[in-house]
């Protein structure tokens, strides 16, 4: 039986640690000098992860052994967009304050969904949306097609199926709240084999779903 591996995310999609090899792929393996790591306990990964990825990356021949085992596997290089996917992105007005969101055919522009304007809520929660929509999206089509959003605390609050806001529960806020609970329901009942992956907008410029409202 293979030994537990956790895997340390300093610099990537979503930092963290991770108990399986091909969680902590989808962090790093589209993304432009991650910094990761494996170790045998929880607890080293843990006091690793305080310590920051300069007194632990490259100080071994971890990332390299997982690199080759991953190579088969691996479908985008750093400086690729994988075309075949839907990018999302909000529309605000205030944050807090009306929200709206779409997904489009990132090769196309293509506008495939829409919902809003939402009375009162904030970018990351429209963001979270439009990512549990698209995932919704594309799995009545049975579609495994990428998601990309710009928002990385948003794809972790889908990854980890809860979000941290400061956002109150009141009526003006009972719309937003209404569909937040209905995406956390279901992702809670559903799965899904899409990757989810930070848009980068250093290198590609603005998300194909994007506004315009800079």
């Amino acid at each position: 039986m293979a030994k537990q591996k956790y895997y340390v995310v300093w610099v990537g999609n979503t930092p963290g640690i991770y108990t399986n090899w091909n969680e902590c792929r989808v962090q790093v393996e589209a993304f432009k000098d991650a910094k990761y790591k494996s170790f045998t306990s929880k607890e080293e990964a843990e006091q690793a992860y305080k310590d920051g990825w300069a007194r632990h990356y490259g100080k071994s021949s971890n990332q390299a052994s997982e690199k080759r085992r991953s190579a088969s596997s691996v479908i985008h290089t750093t400086a690729e967009i994988d075309y075949n996917s839907i990018s999302v992105d909000v529309g605000t007005k205030g944050n807090p304050g009306p929200i709206e969101y779409r997904g489009v055919d990132t090769k196309t522009g293509a506008v495939l969904f829409a919902h809003g304007p939402v009375q009162n809520g904030t970018n990351n929660l429209g963001e979270f949306l439009a990512i549990v929509h698209s995932l919704a999206y594309l799995k009545k089509q049975g579609s495994n097609k990428t998601v990309y959003s710009d928002s990385q605390t948003a794809l972790k609050w889908v990854r980890e199926k809860k979000v941290a806001t400061t956002l109150e529960r009141n009526e003006s806020t009972k719309e937003v709240w209404t569909l937040v609970d209905r995406a956390l329901q279901w992702l809670q009942a559903n799965s899904y084999e899409n990757k989810l992956l930070k848009w980068q907008t250093q290198q590609w410029g603005e998300i194909k779903a994007d506004y315009g409202r800079k």
